[in-house]
């Protein structure tokens, strides 16, 4: 049975010269997780770094629209970018390099990514938007919170990920999401994208004007996560590594709500 196109491994020979590798983050160029990344590659590729210049989490794949882009260049291949993760992903791509890199790693970020902050996360928006115009990319993410971050075995694995994404390429329209748990036991999981395991809450308070605001926050629910997903894997000690697809179609419902097209058209005629 032959797999649909979109799943099919495009091909891609095995790159005879140096690679390009793309970094980005979300955290700011100057973030010890996308430091500790240059570092790791060093050898592998060419390494650039095009990122936004202060913190820019929880931006998702937002661009700006409404003010200019400014652009500064900081090292040699090492690019400050006042915008968005997707801005960076933008400027590089359209802008700084007349040839599309190898590959684009986003990250890595301090803290996780897991179930439904992939919506949220600027770390995967920069890499979705490179896989939007064609480009191979992940994102790799430190599932730690509080203090003790330490990015080393996170590096190692995301130059190993590189190693073999080079090699063997990704299929056409997919991303990694990798979560690296701070203390890795060495296992690797393939997993699923875990629906929401946290509810969010709104802490009240106010200025000394009295305005009103919110701090936004989570708390875990009770319940143990599905066993193929993303947080049972960093749970257990392993790296996750989640498969995203951008094509968002809901195929089984564009056959099963088609025969809406005739109830709508006629409910407007009438």
């Amino acid at each position: 049975m032959t797999a649909p196109a979109r799943y099919l491994w495009p091909c891609q020979p095995t790159i005879s010269h140096m690679p390009d590798i793309l970094l980005t983050n979300d955290d700011g160029i100057h973030a010890p997780g996308l430091r500790a990344l240059v570092k790791g590659l060093a050898g592998l590729a060419t390494v650039s770094v095009v990122a936004p210049c202060q913190e820019r989490s929880a931006a998702a794949q937002s661009l700006t629209v409404r003010q200019p882009i400014f652009c500064e260049q900081i090292a040699e291949r090492e690019w400050a970018i006042e915008g968005t993760p997707a801005d960076a992903m933008m400027v590089a791509l359209h802008r700084l390099f007349p040839k599309s890199p190898d590959l684009v790693i986003s990250g890595i970020n301090r803290g996780p990514n897991l179930g439904e902050n992939v919506f949220y996360s600027g770390t995967v928006g920069a890499a979705t938007e490179a896989v939007i115009n064609h480009v191979p990319a992940i994102a790799v993410s430190l599932a730690h919170r509080g203090k003790g971050f330490v990015y080393d075995h996170a590096s190692q694995f995301a130059r190993r990920l590189a190693e073999l994404i080079l090699r063997e390429g990704l299929p056409s329209g997919v991303l990694l999401n990798v979560n690296v748990p701070l203390e890795w036991k060495g296992g690797v999981r393939f997993t699923r994208q875990s629906g929401k395991l946290t509810r969010t809450v709104l802490q009240e308070g106010a200025d000394p004007r009295g305005r009103v605001y919110y701090w936004l926050n989570e708390e875990p629910v009770s319940g143990p996560p599905d066993p193929g997903s993303d947080y049972a894997a960093v749970f257990a000690g392993h790296v996750s590594v989640t498969p995203i697809e951008l094509e968002r179609t809901h195929e089984p419902s564009l056959s099963h709500l088609c025969h809406w097209a005739e109830l709508l058209q006629a409910s407007i005629k009438s």
